[in-house]
């Protein structure tokens, strides 16, 4: 394995981790935005961005972009978060110079008055999708419910409202100030020539126009809040927990998430034997999610109507016990085996080694291998995990329900 890096003139970082046993090849462009910079007017415009970046240039519409794509056999996609866009490839060695030079115009997307109408119904729908989805549902009313007035909880998908009131040029001037080269890192992993890409890249973007970027970096700690709302044709109560964890920055996220998955790993966590294993819920999960200057643990429990008061009565306890009592050191060793099988496999094909290389250069600023990723987490004590819980008291939480009529 080889780390390659090299900064244009206009600030656009292209990276790579070139690995020439590997038999693919993968590529990427990380934006960093997101929900999280969104003002209300214009929320949801990340996301509704990504989709209009498939409609292509003036050179390229829909069609065009897709048979291009397929004449490569590439697998493909892109996704949104709160705090990135990322759009992606993983292809045979020998197309990634096509693919490459497909995401590079891509990235310059017409934005068609034509198109933008109407996608709005697409993203109308995919909004009403996932509001009759529960489990994401009430995630992202607590998101929003925590993290209060922090951009953080802003909506992802926005609403029916911001994205019928959206123009194109609104969404024109979005990415002209959020998809500057500054603002975005071109990542590549496995078996490539990094010189010829990183040519490639310079003869077409070292036109693309610098411009500020900036993002409001604070920390968090949420409120500790609880709601439940009713809906029609639920029949299971929902809930999520959400409570204060750290950032990508912080040298202890890799000891945040051995909790996250002490506590609520699907099989063998503290949620399932207390929860799951005792039949009193279907589900009982833990995630750690690190961001950028902030951090919050998402718990997730789906369970009967007439359990939800005991199911709550047993995390409080749960979480009051881990607080004043801390881990076991087999329940430390168990995670680290749990978490290291599951980075090790991620990190063993071009396409995961690229989202873990763009991911840390994105927040970090720094190349890290699998091995310094394995040694770090190998390295977390049961004294390192239990100061994070007493520090962070995972028990003060925001709670949000969706649940059937009383």
């Amino acid at each position: 394995m080889e780390f390659k890096k090299h900064i244009l003139d206009n600030g656009l970082a292209v990276i790579g981790e070139v690995n020439p046993f590997a038999k693919s090849a993968a590529v990427g462009f990380f934006v960093r935005t997101g929900s999280r910079d969104e003002d209300k007017i214009i929320s949801g415009v990340s996301h509704f961005l990504e989709h209009m970046t498939f409609k292509g240039t003036d050179k390229l519409g829909p069609l065009d972009v897709n048979k291009a794509f397929d004449d490569t056999g590439a697998q493909f996609n892109a996704f949104t978060s709160e705090e990135n866009t990322v759009y992606y490839s993983a292809v045979l060695p020998e197309y990634l110079e096509d693919v490459t030079k497909l995401w590079i115009e891509l990235g310059r997307p017409s934005l068609r008055d034509e198109d933008f109408n109407m996608e709005k119904n697409v993203i109308k729908e995919e909004i009403a999708m996932y509001e009759d989805t529960p489990t994401f549902d009430v995630i992202d009313r607590a998101r929003s419910l925590y993290f209060d007035t922090h951009p953080c909880g802003n909506s992802i998908l926005g609403t029916r409202e911001t994205i019928d009131a959206m123009s194109a040029e609104q969404m024109r001037v979005y990415h002209q100030n959020r998809y500057s080269p500054n603002n975005i890192t071109l990542v590549f992993a496995g078996n490539f020539d990094f010189d010829k890409m990183l040519k490639l890249a310079s003869d077409a973007c070292s036109a693309w126009q610098y411009s500020q970027a900036e993002r409001k970096i604070t920390d968090y700690p949420g409120k500790a809040q609880t709601k439940r709302i009713e809906k029609q044709n639920l029949v299971r109560e929902h809930i999520c927990l959400i409570s204060p964890a750290v950032s990508m920055q912080d040298e202890r996220r890799f000891a945040a998430s051995l909790l996250a998955n002490i506590i609520g790993d699907s099989t063998g966590s503290r949620y399932y034997w207390a929860l799951v294993d005792k039949a009193l819920a279907e589900v009982a999960t833990m995630q750690c999610e690190s961001m950028d200057g902030t951090g919050a643990y998402y718990s997730y429990i789906r369970c009967d109507r007439g359990s939800t008061q005991k199911v709550l009565r047993k995390v409080k306890i749960l979480l009051e016990d881990l607080t004043n009592s801390g881990i076991e050191e087999d329940e430390l060793d168990k995670a680290k085996n749990k978490i290291l099988s599951a980075l090790v496999l991620h990190n063993e094909v071009p396409m995961g080694r690229l989202v873990t290389v763009g991911f840390n250069w994105v927040y970090l600023k720094q190349y890290r291998t699998t091995h310094q990723d394995v040694e770090d987490i190998k390295s977390v004590t049961v004294e390192d995990v239990n100061t994070l819980i007493r520090e962070l008291k995972p028990g003060n939480f925001t709670q949000y329900s969706l649940g059937p009529a009383r």
